[in-house]
C-alpha cells in the first residue's frame, strides 16, 4: 500500500482559483520487539593497599522494546507549490513510544520532538526554520548499518551523546539537543543537480537574554554552529562534518555585578568523515570521528592577575560497517570503537590511575521483509571497555535499557563499568 496522501479538499475548495497546488501526507512507523540487555561491573584497585576483590556484578532487563531499526513515529508533512520554481513546506513530526502507548517526549506526551520545520525552496536550494537534525549527526547514522538505533547502534553516537548528556546545554524536549537535534536553529541545503555534490549549513539560537548592568551577557550556552558537505554518485558516498556546541559560557558574579570567582567557557567541537561504496554485493561503510571537549577557565588570582587554564580531552573513534542483501532479507555487522584521551595525562606509577578509556562493539543483525512496508529483524551486540572508572558517565556504552553499570570508587577503587551484551527480536511497519 503507497504512502497516504490527503488531499486538502475542502481548504482548496475555499481558495478558489488563487490557490496553488498543494498537499499533506500523513506517514509513520511502529517497530516493537523483545530485547534483553545485560552489563558487567569488575572490581578495580589502583591503590598500594590490599583490597579484597568483589567479583564481577551483573545486571540485566527482559523489555519489550520499540524503535529497534526504525524509530517510532507519527508525522505530517506537505508541500505548497508556489509556482516559479518555488515550493513552501512544512514538517512535524512525534516520536512514538508504541510499547507503552505513549508519546516520547517528556512526561511521555506526543510533541512533535523528532523534527518541526518551516522551510522555502526553490533553485537556489533550501532554507529551513526550526527543530531539526544536526549536519555533524548524519555521519554517525547514515554511515552505521544499524544507524543509532536497538542494540546495535553505533559506539560514536552513544559516547557523543553520553557527552552532550554531561555537558549541555540540553533541553525541556531531549538531553542530547546540540548532539543528534537542536531547536531554533537557521538550516540551509544545497539544491540537487549539482553534479553529486549535496550539503548543508545551520545555525542555532541560544536565546539567552541579556541585561544591561551585567558585563559578559548574553550567555552563549546552548548555541550550534555547523555544516556537512557529501558527494554522492553511482556506488560512491562521501561526506564531511564539523560542528560546534556551546556547553557553558559563563562567568561568576557577586551582588554588585562584577565579575568574581572563575569564567568557563566550553565548547563541544566534532569532526568526522563517513563513506560508503556499494559493490552490489555487498555494502561497506566507515566512519572516523574525533570529538574534542574545549574548556577554557580564567580566574582572578591575588598578586597574580588573571590566570587562564585551558584543557582539551579528545574522544577518538570509528566504524567499519558492512551489509550484504540475502534473497528478501539484508545481513548486517559493523565494528565500532572510541578513545578518550584525558587532556592531563597518563598518570605514573603502579598504583595510581590511567586517565584514558576505552569501548568497543561489535554488532550481528539480519532483517528480512515481509512486504516493502513490513520487516522482522534480529540484533545481537556485545561491548568491552577499557579502564572504565576513568570518565565512566560518558565512556559506560551499554546495549539499551535501565541495566545500568555499577561504577563507585572515584578512579581509586571500586567497581567500573567492564562489558555489555543485548539482542533485539522485533518487527517494524512503515505507513
Amino acid at each position: 500500500m503507497k504512502k497516504k496522501t490527503i488531499a486538502a479538499a475542502a481548504v482548496l475548495s475555499c481558495a478558489g482559483a488563487a490557490s496553488a497546488q498543494s498537499s499533506v501526507t500523513l506517514f509513520g512507523a511502529l517497530d516493537a520487539g523483545v530485547s534483553y540487555y545485560s552489563t558487567t561491573s569488575s572490581f578495580y584497585n589502583n591503590t598500594s593497599r590490599v583490597l579484597l576483590p568483589g567479583g564481577d556484578i551483573k545486571r540485566s532487563q527482559t523489555a519489550l522494546s520499540n524503535s529497534g531499526t526504525t524509530p517510532s513515529r507519527l508525522g505530517f508533512r506537505g508541500t505548497e507549490d508556489l509556482g516559479g520554481g518555488l515550493a513552501a513546506s512544512f514538517w512535524m513530526e512525534a516520536g512514538l513510544a508504541n510499547d507503552s502507548g505513549t508519546g516520547a517526549g517528556p512526561a511521555s506526551v506526543i510533541v512533535f520532538n523528532r523534527r518541526s520545520t518551516v522551510s522555502l525552496s526553490g533553485p537556489f536550494g533550501e532554507v529551513r526554520l526550526g527543530r531539526d537534525y544536526t549536519p555533524t549527526y548524519w555521519n554517525d547514522a547514515v554511515f552505521s548499518p544499524f544507524s543509532t538505533l536497538g542494540v546495535g547502534t553505533n559506539v560514536v553516537s552513544s559516547v557523543g551523546s553520553n557527552l552532550q548528556i554531561a555537558k549541555g546545554p540540553g533541553s525541556a524536549v531531549s538531553a542530547t539537543d546540540n548532539y543528534m537535534r537542536t531547536s531554533n536553529s537557521i538550516g540551509y541545503f544545497l539544491p540537487p543537480g549539482l553534479g553529486g555534490f549535496y550539503g548543508q549549513l545551520q545555525y542555532a539560537l541560544h536565546e539567552n537574554a541579556s541585561q544591561s548592568n551585567v558585563p559578559g551577557t548574553p550567555s552563549a550556552k546552548g548555541r550550534f554552529a555547523g555544516g556537512r558537505l557529501g558527494y554522492a554518485a553511482q556506488a560512491l558516498d562521501v561526506a564531511l562534518a564539523y560542528g560546534e556546541s556551546t556547553a557553558a559560557d559563563a562567568t561568576t558574579l557577586n551582588a554588585a555585578g562584577v565579575a568574581t570567582g572563575v569564567r568557563l567557557r566550553e565548547k563541544i567541537k566534532t569532526l568526522s568523515l563517513g563513506a560508503s561504496y556499494n559493490f552490489g554485493a555487498f555494502k561497506v561503510s566507515g566512519e572516523l570521528s574525533q570529538v574534542r571537549d574545549v574548556s577554557v577557565s580564567t580566574a582572578p588570582v591575588p598578586l597574580l592577575g588573571l590566570i587562564t587554564v585551558r584543557e582539551t580531552d579528545k574522544y577518538k573513534g570509528g566504524l567499519l560497517g558492512v551489509t550484504v542483501p540475502a534473497g528478501a532479507g539484508l545481513i548486517k555487522g559493523s565494528y565500532s570503537w572510541v578513545k578518550f584521551d584525558n587532556d592531563q595525562g597518563a598518570a605514573v606509577g603502579p598504583f595510581t590511575p590511567e586517565r584514558d578509556a576505552s569501548v568497543r562493539k561489535l554488532a550481528i543483525g539480519y532483517e528480512y521483509n515481509l512486504s516493502k512496508r513490513t520487516a522482522l529483524y534480529a540484533t545481537v551486540a556485545r561491548i568491552r571497555i577499557k579502564n572504565g572508572q576513568n570518565n565512566p558517565a560518558i565512556m559506560a556504552a551499554s546495549t539499551g535499557g535501565t541495566a545500568g553499570y555499577l561504577s563507585s570508587g572515584a578512579g581509586v577503587s571500586g567497581y567500573a563499568p567492564r562489558s555489555a551484551i543485548g539482542y533485539d527480536l522485533g518487527m517494524r511497519h512503515t505507513f
